[in-house]
């Protein structure tokens, strides 16, 4: 039965990674290139074999470092494989299902849509959220990323400025132009 290397101190530990991160790092990257697609994706492999090797590097052995590195790079390109294979799978699955799904447009007038097609994106997206989605404002500002009392502003000023565009496009604008409400 083989003993366990003792316990090397953190210094000890971070030179041994380091001379054999320098030792090893062009094979690993050439190693990875030759069996990856994209460029991005082989660094991704040997950034996370590096991971690897720092978590366990107790547990390398010493004279066969890079052998160890090459297998665990071969895992994590199994991994990353599999996890391809699962994306794609997925996307072609939700490709299928969503080919069908079209959305409801809400029902409204045409005048609401203009006046609401004039308005800023921004202002768009904030009364979508309210009203489409029927969130509150705190959950708004969830989804936003900012303080409920930063949406109740900006959801009172796009209110503001969509009862505007109502009002400039509403059928009735004509009559009250010609004064004849």
């Amino acid at each position: 039965m083989a003993r366990a290397a003792p316990a090397r101190t953190g210094a000890d530990a971070a030179d041994r990674f380091e001379t054999m991160y320098r030792a090893c790092y062009g094979d690993l990257l050439n190693y990875a290139l030759r069996r990856s697609e994209r460029p991005d994706a082989a660094a991704d492999v040997v950034a996370e074999t590096f991971l690897v090797a720092w978590r366990r590097i107790n547990e390398i052995p010493s004279d066969q470092a890079r052998l160890w590195l090459f297998g665990v790079a071969r895992r994590v390109l199994a991994n990353h494989r599999r996890s391809a294979r699962r994306t794609a799978d997925l996307a072609t699955r939700l490709h299928g299902e969503l080919t069908h799904a079209t959305p409801a447009p809400p029902e409204t007038a045409d005048y609401v849509g203009r006046a609401f097609r004039t308005l800023p994106e921004a202002d768009q997206e904030l009364l979508r959220l309210v009203a489409w989605e029927g969130l509150s404002t705190t959950e708004m500002a969830v989804v936003l990323g900012c303080s409920v009392n930063a949406v109740r502003i900006r959801l009172h000023r796009a209110r503001r400025r969509f009862a505007g565009a109502l009002q400039d496009d509403s059928p009735l604008s004509e009559y009250a132009t010609k004064g004849l409400t």
